[in-house]
């Protein structure tokens, strides 16, 4: 039942937002398995939509409203969420590693425990994320909005 209702909610959120930019294949990958490796969702409207769990290593979600998303342990290994807007989102225990979130906004997210080693940071806005337990190993914090509001300009 949880699975159609997200299908469901990413089906009226495409069709509201008049979203064409991502590929319509790769968007019914995801809702048929949960599953989009190396594909394109970019641009694409994911508010508020449950992807727990869900397999993106390598997908293009750049640009992508996921404000106030569930991506609570779904892997994200090389993603690019460069200019996502996050803000809200669940990302408690995912996997970042090496992931582009270049000027994304994950103000007030909670990355808790979230493995974002290697993972370019450039410009992002931190501002009251949730950063407890995250691995940061490499992360590239070049003119980064912290959770305090301070910036970090480490990698530039």
């Amino acid at each position: 039942m949880k699975q159609i209702l997200t299908a469901l909610t990413i089906a009226a959120s495409f069709i509201a937002s008049g979203a064409s930019a991502f590929d319509s294949a790769d968007w019914q990958k995801l809702l048929d398995t949960n599953e989009c490796v190396e594909c394109d969702l970019s641009g694409s409207n994911l508010r508020e939509t449950s992807l727990r769990v869900a397999n993106l290593m390598r997908a293009n979600l750049s640009r992508a409203d996921l404000i106030g998303a569930d991506l609570g342990g779904a892997s994200l290994w090389e993603a690019n969420l460069s200019m996502a807007d996050l803000i809200g989102a669940k990302l408690f225990r995912t996997n970042l590693r090496g992931a582009n979130l270049s000027r994304a906004n994950l103000s007030r997210a909670n990355l808790s425990m979230t493995n974002l080693s290697g993972a370019d940071l450039s410009g992002a806005t931190l501002w009251e994320a949730d950063l407890t337990k995250v691995i940061m190993n490499g992360a590239i914090l070049c003119n980064t909005t912290m959770p305090d509001g301070s910036v970090i300009y480490s990698g530039c």
